[in-house]
C-alpha cells in the first residue's frame, strides 16, 4: 500500500461534548481507499480512525474486529451511529450523509458521542502522534 495513503490525518474533536474522538483519523478519500478501508487491518488503536469521504453507508465484510461508525451530514454533524459494529455486516444508505468516520469500537460511547453532535477535524495535531 502506498505511503501517500497515510500522510493524510487528522484529529476529530466533538465540539458539543468537548471530546477527542480521534487523535489519528486517516481520511480516505480517492474511490481506491474509500474501497479499500479498513480490510487487511489487524486492528485500530485507540485514538486511531478512518474518515470516508463521500459516504453515505459502509460495510464490514472481510474485517477482523469490530467498529463503532458514525454517519455525519456535510455541516460534519452526526445522523447516525452504529456501535460494535461487527464483522460481514453492512449499514443502511443515509442519503443526507457526506461522509463516515470508523473509530475503534467503544470509541462512541467512551467520548459520549450522540445523533446531533458535531465533529470537527484539525490536521494541526495530528502530525504530532
Amino acid at each position: 500500500m502506498s505511503k501517500l495513503w497515510h500522510k493524510k490525518t487528522l484529529r476529530a474533536i466533538n465540539m458539543t461534548r468537548g471530546t477527542q474522538v480521534g487523535k489519528c483519523v486517516r481520511v480516505a478519500d480517492t474511490g481506491l481507499q474509500r474501497i479499500v478501508g479498513l480490510l487487511g487491518k489487524r486492528q485500530l488503536l485507540p485514538g486511531d480512525g478512518l474518515l470516508i469521504v463521500p459516504s453515505q453507508g459502509v460495510h464490514t465484510w472481510g474485517m477482523l474486529f469490530p467498529i463503532d461508525v458514525a454517519i455525519l451530514d456535510g455541516q460534519w454533524k452526526v445522523i447516525a451511529m452504529k456501535q460494535n459494529m461487527r464483522p460481514f455486516r453492512i449499514t443502511r444508505l443515509f442519503w443526507k450523509a457526506a461522509a463516515v468516520l470508523e473509530l475503534p469500537s467503544g470509541t462512541l460511547d467512551s467520548t459520549s458521542t450522540s445523533v446531533g453532535d458535531e465533529i470537527e477535524f484539525d490536521a494541526a495535531e495530528a502530525a504530532a502522534r
